[in-house]
């Protein structure tokens, strides 16, 4: 492997202008497609094999009408006033009508006008909630009047429309015909344009639910900031703007390919709005990172052993660089590994970040000595050839030489020291809540949520969270009949944790009949999950009572469901990545302790890491500094999203950092000594490194979206954690422990394994050869 690298750095190096021209070509053509097929994004997140997506698809198939996402918006005035003026009720009309005739809206108007007397099959009963057997003796389940009423404007009720009994708030809920993960930016503005009009010169606000904020690019200052970091971190670690300046350009031109690739196919392939910015995350700290060890070796090997430029940037390539292939490769594995859980949007999500992983890589390998080449001898200064020959003549030792001595001397503290931390960091962990945050969770000066506080006070929490239920008949060429309808709507609203029930339709065959459902509690409340799982079990008493098979979905529903299907499959997943990147690792290291403990290592950093994100998110510490000043659910992808990433490169600083151990113990030092010496070669790379990946990934924390800003989190949080706690700590503390024994391979593992030479034992051989015939054929040379 190592002599291979080193060829291609090589040549890369002395014909730099056929592969920068190369990268360029590919760089165009991305561009150009998405030039000519667009940008096609949206919030979908489909999961498949949950009862609530099959329910859903069942009623996209039969009624498509009533398939599509909920949405609402609240009309409110100042306290004293009232909305029930003649000039706000005629707005408020006008603005219901104008919604209503948009394309992709469901207008109940003509729905009711295609209805028969009788209820046939097929047609959706307009019965907007307020208007319904709720509000009437049949069916009433509190004996209490409600704390609202159909809006009425002449004596009408306004379909759709609720105004809370003090007058102050209306309530508007409609449904779309495609669901609201489906909806495009233009749609949603399409809305909003329309309902934004009654606060001209009405005195009114209007506040839209968090299912019509508009689709953006979750991408602002913080990553600019998160980048200037890096490169100032490049700069002081690298020593100059030149050779500072390659890794930023590598990286931007691996995610341009990568994330620009991403949004061509996305005309092609369903794409959620996050995907392409979780790999412009990943690509960027990765990207920089690769490039960064390629170039600090290079450097060293012109600095400390007086290589020229062209000869380091092949030696790099072969050494740095097959370290950087195999982190690299450990990165891929516990990406793509998440298409096995089944789930399209993760798998998405994991190729993408794994396309600009494996782009980084690749370009670490070819495009960056490329780069070197037209640097030439520049990429190391007179000052630093000057600073570097000062340093060694004085002998001195850095901070990195006493950390590690220390910790090498006090193995067995800081062995307990770091362990008894880490699990304090994890105790917040066990209470970790997953769903998805909702607009009880949105920032408290936004219109996401200001309008659920304005439901939640002044109509109940469970507007919020609306279910969709189903019934077909268990009996032979069984119909609904509306008598049925009627039947089931009493018993769903006997029951105490159901506010509201109201019939939305029936299929044209008359075997499915769909119902919107209030429930009492809210999205996030323990009591919602009890009422979908209540209903869904098959014997329950209105199933059974009725002969009709009930089922549940619908936005809350299929949040509950996401939640559970990813907790439930995370062992799992978590199973496959370590098996693989353990044997990747022996392959690596030609070592059984040393996979092991940097497996055991990293799964103390991401308990820690799920610890500090709840304690934040979910708990509220210290969530002001990073813009959050309401608790709630951590995102369901979260945990196993970061899972696999932070696996991934917590194996890159084990790889980067080990290796050089490993190369010092097989050049001939014994183990706690090469512990020392690998450690004072690797730690600063590393640590650089681990600053760059913070800076970057804590640049999407203050983004608007709270899905990227918990990954970003997670993720900054996770690699303080693993590379300055474990990796940098507990590492070297764990190698001195193990003294010979982290070396320790049975032979007959030894001989199945190839050796893939990472530290360049064989290429330094093939050197030293070509070198001694050269100097054989000088001396053969008459005169």
């Amino acid at each position: 492997m190592s002599t291979f690298l080193y060829r291609l750095g090589r040549t890369a190096y002395g014909r730099p202008w056929l592969f920068i021209a190369g990268w360029v070509a590919v760089l165009a053509a991305v561009v150009g497609g998405m030039a000519i097929n667009g940008v096609s994004v949206s919030s979908e997140m489909k999961i498949e094999g949950t009862e609530a997506q099959t329910v859903l698809d069942r009623v996209a198939d039969e009624l498509p009408e009533a398939s599509g996402g909920q949405a609402s918006v609240v009309f409110t005035v100042p306290v004293g006033e009232r909305l029930d003026t003649p000039e706000r009720l005629a707005v408020i009309r006008d603005i219901v009508s104008n919604v209503y005739d948009l394309e992709k809206v469901v207008n109940p108007l003509d729905a009711a006008l295609g209805a028969d007397e009788e209820g046939a099959p097929g047609t959706p009963q307009e019965n907007p909630p307020g208007d319904s057997p709720a509000g009437s003796d049949q069916g009433q389940a509190q004996e209490q009047e409600p704390p609202f009423q159909p809006l009425l404007v002449d004596g009408a009720p306004v379909p759709g429309v609720l105004v809370s009994s003090d007058g102050r708030v209306a309530l508007f809920q409609f449904q779309f015909t495609v669901a609201s993960t489906s909806l495009t930016d233009d749609d949603v503005s399409s809305v909003l344009e329309v309902v934004e009009r009654a606060e001209q010169g009405t005195g009114m606000t209007v506040l839209p639910s968090d299912s019509l904020e508009a689709l953006e690019i979750p991408v602002g200052i913080g990553e600019v900031i998160g980048l200037a970091v890096a490169a100032l971190v490049l700069v002081l670690t690298l020593g100059s703007l030149t050779a500072a300046g390659l890794p930023l350009i590598t990286a931007l031109v691996g995610v341009g390919i990568g994330v620009g690739g991403a949004y061509t196919l996305s005309n092609v392939v369903e794409m959620n709005s996050a995907t392409p910015v979780l790999g412009l995350m990943v690509g960027l700290a990765v990207g920089i990172d690769y490039a960064l060890f390629v170039v600090n070796r290079q450097r060293r090997l012109i600095l400390d052993h007086g290589l020229n430029a062209h000869e380091a940037a092949g030696r790099a390539v072969g050494t740095a660089g097959s370290a950087v292939f195999f982190a690299g490769l450990t990165v891929l594995i516990a990406l793509t590994a998440l298409t096995v859980i089944g789930i399209a949007v993760l798998s998405t999500m994991a190729l993408v970040a794994a396309s600009t992983v494996a782009l980084a890589v690749l370009i670490a390998l070819s495009l960056l000595p490329a780069l070197l080449g037209l640097v030439g001898e520049r990429i190391c200064s007179d000052k630093a050839r000057a600073r570097r020959r000062a340093k060694v003549q004085t002998e001195s030792h850095g901070v990195a030489d006493h950390w590690v001595r220390g910790v090498v001397r006090f193995r067995w503290p800081v062995i307990a020291g770091v362990a008894a931390i880490l699990v304090v960091m994890a105790i917040p962990a066990a209470s970790m809540n997953l769903g998805i945050p909702s607009g009880a969770t949105a920032n408290q000066d936004t219109a996401a949520r200001q309008s659920y506080e304005a439901v939640s006070q002044s109509f109940g929490e469970g507007f919020n969270s609306p279910l969709l239920v189903t019934a077909e008949p268990t009996r032979v060429a069984g119909n609904v009949t509306p008598e049925l309808t009627a039947k089931l709507i009493d018993e769903f609203q006997d029951r105490d944790d159901i506010v509201l029930a109201t019939p939305v339709g029936v299929n044209e065959a008359g075997d499915l009949a769909v119902f919107s459902i209030i429930p009492t509690s809210g999205p996030d409340d323990e009591a919602t999950s009890d009422l979908v799982k209540s209903l869904r079990e098959p014997d329950h008493p209105i199933a059974q009572d009725n002969q009709v098979q009930l089922g549940v979905t619908g936005f809350t529903a299929i949040r509950i469901d996401m939640s559970d299907k990813i907790a439930g499959v995370l062992p799992f997943y978590l199973g496959i990545i370590i098996v693989l990147s353990v044997l990747i690792l022996m392959l690596v290291f030609r070592s059984v302790a040393v996979p092991i403990k940097a497996t055991a290592g990293f799964l103390l950093s991401i308990l820690a890491t799920f610890g500090a994100t709840t304690a934040v998110f979910q708990w509220g510490w210290l969530s002001g500094l990073f813009g959050v000043d309401t608790g709630g659910p951590l995102m369901s992808f979260m945990p196993i999203i970061v899972t696999g990433i932070l696996y991934g490169l917590a194996m890159d600083y084990e790889v980067f950092l080990v290796s050089s151990m490993r190369e010092a113990h097989i050049h001939g030092q014994a183990a706690r000594p090469s512990v020392v010496h690998g450690f004072d070669q690797a730690s600063r790379v590393v640590v650089a490194a681990a600053i760059i990946m913070v800076a970057v990934f804590s640049g999407f924390i203050f983004s608007n979206d709270i899905m990227i800003k918990q990954i970003g989190f997670a993720l900054a949080a996770g690699i303080l954690i693993d590379a300055f706690i474990v990796r940098l700590t507990l590492v070297p503390a764990l190698m001195a422990v193990f003294d010979e024994g982290a070396w320790w391979l049975p032979r007959w593992l030894d001989r199945l394994l190839p050796d893939l030479d990472i530290e360049g034992d064989k290429l330094l051989t093939m050197l030293n050869q070509q070198a001694e015939a050269t100097d054989q054929q000088d001396i053969k040379i008459p005169g």
